[in-house]
């Protein structure tokens, strides 16, 4: 069940985000469903690989380069998805930033509080 809050939380920021946004655009909040679950996926599979292949970057650049790749998984989630379009990396980096910031937020609303 909180896989699915969290999932939900993830969608509804996405989709609010491309609002505000004018880089990001999900042609409806069905298509921001299918980018959290994709996105949750990448960051399962796909993440951790980049994570070990950059470490030294990320060691060099004190972790900054960790937004890069959050940035890099957001334009990944693009490629797999035709009803996301992302207009360039600049825009990743600003939506991964914002995404993850908020999102963490709203999770710890409505995390359950053992």
């Amino acid at each position: 069940m909180n896989l699915i809050i969290r999932l939900l939380i993830t969608a509804i920021v996405a989709f609010l985000l491309t609002k505000i946004l004018p880089g990001v655009h999900f042609t409806g909040f069905s298509a921001a469903v299918i980018f959290a679950i994709v996105l949750a996926l990448l960051n399962l599979i796909v993440k951790p690989v980049l994570n070990i292949l950059g470490l030294p970057l990320t060691i060099i650049t004190l972790g900054l380069f960790t937004l890069v790749i959050n940035a890099v998984i957001i334009l990944i989630a693009d490629y797999f998805i035709d009803s996301m379009t992302v207009d360039g990396f600049w825009w990743a980096f600003l939506f991964s930033i914002l995404l993850s910031v908020i999102t963490s937020l709203a999770n710890s609303l409505f995390s359950d509080k053992d």
